[in-house]
């Protein structure tokens, strides 16, 4: 029998490197529900191509307008929009497996759905773990929900690790995620004030959407992840280490008692860590490209705490300290970081100023330990509230 999948965030690149994998396995798996916010255009050529259940929009003018053009079309697409319509998909009894490639807090509650109905959850959302933190392991427990991590490193941790997770703690010494540097690794700190968004946005390794993009560059990215895998694989926060490796070969290594270092490397592309979700405990083709060992270009490796870096990236060290903090920190730093960005990528701040905003939220806004979805969205919107008054008070005329 085929697989149903829902992909919540279909026209971003995780959603459309997941259909990729997917044409590739059509006897295995069929698109159930595709999801997307303002992309009419995008998700409606992926209707046409891939004939799911469902289409939803988070916005529901874009869904009335993905709904006449479904009809236009002759597609028997059932269109819903507005966020119970998320949940509805991701939580669907037909549904084996949710692809969960929504950007930023928005893809909390979807998640949340998928994973009090028990389903096989491939987690390309950070923001569920990063925000939704306990509350959000709390669900995956009770509902029996397969929790599978998509981000490389993450990915690249998981198939480092035992498939019994219960020997985890008795085995780890340190778990290891790799870094490229992003565009800015050996720019001059005193030129960072003058990044535009284009170049923040110009990975050198990986082709990533623009919010992604510039968590790259000011490393924020990694401060996420590093509160991601603290919550995945249960290790304290000082367990967890950052290296940077420019050539984005070694992809992240656990590092166990005896002190061997098991290690995932793979060639840049987030097909292999989706088809590895999709597939687990099995192995499927994913179309990327394999390592050619005879050609491969010398790998390297810088510390974080030299080589200029903490000046550079002050942002991930964040990680750490919100972690240690009070229950909900992490959801004041990722809400304070969605809005610098924005801000950022429209203009309003500078490039630099990501870190001021990011600084001055986490000390504006003491989190009273959330303990379900409501308390997580009233600490989300304080948060998002009070950076968005420090971006206008900084905001560049």
């Amino acid at each position: 029998m085929k697989q149903n999948i829902t992909i919540l965030g279909s026209t971003g690149s995780i959603g459309t490197n997941t259909l990729d994998v997917l044409s590739r396995h059509l006897d295995r798996y069929q698109v159930f529900a595709l999801t997307a916010s303002v992309q009419v255009d995008a998700i409606l050529a992926q209707c046409v191509q891939y004939k799911p259940r469902y289409a939803v929009m988070a916005q529901e003018s874009a869904g009335r307008l993905l709904a006449d053009r479904v009809k236009a079309e002759g597609l028997s697409v059932e269109v819903l929009w507005g966020a119970q319509a998320l949940d509805t998909v991701a939580s669907h009894p037909d549904v084996h497996a949710v692809m969960a490639a929504i950007v930023g807090a928005a893809g909390l509650s979807p998640c949340l759905a998928a994973a009090h109905a028990g389903k096989r959850l491939l987690l390309a959302n950070k923001e569920a773990l990063v925000v939704g933190g306990d509350v959000f392991l709390s669900a995956v427990k009770k509902g029996g929900a397969v929790l599978l991590p998509i981000d490389s490193e993450h990915s690249a941790v998981f198939q480092s690790l035992p498939e019994n997770p219960a020997s985890w703690a008795d085995r780890i010494e340190q778990i290891i995620l790799t870094a490229s540097g992003g565009p800015f690794r050996t720019r001059d700190v005193t030129t960072l004030r003058d990044v535009t968004p284009e170049e923040a946005c110009a990975h050198p390794n990986w082709v990533m959407g623009r919010k992604i993009s510039v968590d790259s560059a000011t490393m924020m990215n990694k401060a996420l992840e590093v509160i991601e895998a603290r919550y995945l694989f249960g290790v304290s926060p000082d367990q967890l280490n950052v290296v940077i490796h420019p050539q984005s070969i070694i992809h992240s290594m656990v590092k166990y008692k005896d002190t061997s270092v098991v290690a995932q490397l793979g060639t840049p592309d987030m097909r292999v860590p989706i088809a590895y979700g999709l597939s687990w405990p099995e192995r499927i083709t994913s179309g990327a490209q394999g390592l050619d060992f005879h050609h491969l270009k010398p790998m390297t490796f810088e510390a974080i705490d030299d080589h200029g870096h903490p000046e550079r990236f002050p942002g991930l060290k964040l990680a750490w300290q919100s972690l240690k903090a009070a229950s909900g920190t992490c959801a004041v730093l990722n809400a304070a970081n969605e809005i610098a960005v924005e801000a950022f990528l429209n203009k309003q701040i500078r490039f630099d100023q990501i870190h001021q905003v990011n600084m001055e939220t986490l000390a504006k806004v003491v989190p009273s330990s959330p303990q379900n979805l409501d308390d997580l969205l009233a600490l989300d919107g304080l948060s998002r509230a009070q950076a968005h008054e420090l971006v206008g008070r900084i905001a560049v005329a």
